[in-house]
């Protein structure tokens, strides 16, 4: 009675991964085993090694899936503005509420020590988002919506801004608590940081998300 079961059926690597989601939650991205999370889907202590060599593994898996998520929330937000400099803008406050939606995913990916050279489906996920951003500061540039300067320096700066942002709002360091409060606020910095050459105010923008 009690013990974990073998598992039988097709979605195990779901299971797995649904399972891990939930230990970040409790106790973060590296206080757990791959025992506690085989016990947490309710499995064998060995069926996690049918999907997973090991906890980093396992790791490199939700942060892949957690890069591919915020890329096309990026896109998506992005993609819904006609002009360059509010597709740029909506792309960032799409960062921002994606690490409200996906804590736990936002945390492995940034802060779990898995090696993306050891799991490059990771590093090419991560790579792949952070290209989204480049292009769109590319964008902004071509329509001289930006300073001239070196486009990566740019994404840079606009990824500064907005994972600061994410992660005070995340880990409770900032005043605000609502997500209309904190998209408010990362609206605000967007606006007051960005080095345009022409300012279009998108607070107002979000509190429609």
């Amino acid at each position: 009675m009690g013990q974990p079961k073998p598992y039988h059926h097709g979605n195990l690597r779901e299971v797995l991964l649904q399972s891990a989601i939930r230990l970040i939650a409790e106790v973060g991205p590296t206080a757990f085993t791959l025992r506690e999370v085989a016990r947490q889907a309710g499995v064998s202590h060995n069926a996690p090694y049918r999907h997973f060599q090991d906890k980093d593994a396992l790791l490199a898996a939700v942060a892949t899936e957690g890069y591919g998520e915020l890329t096309e929330a990026m896109l998506e937000a992005g993609g819904q503005q006609a002009n360059a400099l509010d597709r740029l803008k909506h792309a960032g406050l799409a960062y921002v509420s994606f690490a409200l939606r996906r804590p736990e995913h936002f945390a492995v990916m940034f802060d779990a020590p898995f090696s993306k050279q050891k799991y490059p489906e990771a590093g090419d996920a991560a790579e792949r988002a952070f290209s989204v951003l480049v292009s769109l500061v590319k964008g902004c540039q071509e329509k001289k919506q930006l300073i001239t300067g070196s486009p990566l320096d740019l994404a840079l700066l606009a990824w500064s801004m907005v994972h600061g942002i994410a992660k005070l709002a995340i880990t409770g360091r900032l005043p605000h608590r609502s997500k209309a409060e904190i998209l408010k606020f990362a609206a605000f910095v967007i606006d007051e940081s960005l080095p345009v050459r022409k300012r279009k105010n998108l607070v107002r923008v979000a509190r429609n998300i």
